[in-house]
């Protein structure tokens, strides 16, 4: 549910929101019996709140009637969920049952391109199979977590890269680049 709220919204006002969805709706049933404008009323303020309720509405009533209440731990049945999509997946598969995974997301796809460990891709599916070649399976959640981090703080999308203070500029084929 946080990670459909995470869309096009921050992280902070989706932990809001979130918190507000439990004290109405506390676990998985109670969500799968609520009507999607209950849901959305609540969501509105992470925007997209219709598609959003849409799909939270749709999804726990697939988690309650076809997995128990429970999300499943395999990447192609979280991919038939409604709203779920790969970075979505593979986030679950990384922090909530710690496989492996690679979640391309934004700042993933910048700073990967920037460091050239791959060329010009910004396809996030492509992103990630190149990634799966390169970076060790046990090592990928954590690698994409560091690059959202270092992306927020360090070689920023909004501003010039801060390349004087990065602890990977003598890796990195954009260096100086991007200071120019």
């Amino acid at each position: 549910m946080s990670v459909r709220l995470a869309a096009q919204c921050t992280d902070a006002r989706v932990n809001i929101v979130v918190e507000k969805l439990y004290e109405k709706f506390p676990d998985v049933a109670a969500l799968a019996a609520a009507e999607p404008e209950e849901i959305e009323e609540i969501v509105k303020p992470c925007g997209l709140g219709k598609s959003k309720a849409r799909d939270i509405s749709a999804c726990m009533r697939i988690l309650q009637e076809q997995y128990g209440g429970k999300v499943p731990e395999d990447f192609d049945a979280l991919l038939r969920l409604p709203g779920v999509g790969r970075k979505s997946a593979n986030l679950i598969m990384g922090d909530v049952f710690g496989k492996p995974a690679i979640v391309t997301d934004t700042h993933c796809i910048r700073l990967v391109n920037r460091m050239g460990l791959v060329d010009g891709i910004t396809d996030p599916k492509k992103v990630e199979m190149q990634l799966w070649k390169i970076i060790p399976p046990e090592e990928g959640n954590d690698f994409c977590h560091r690059l959202v981090w270092h992306g927020r703080e360090v070689c920023t999308a909004r501003t010039r890269p801060h390349c004087d203070r990065c602890v990977l500029a003598d890796l990195c084929a954009r260096r100086g680049v991007e200071q120019g």
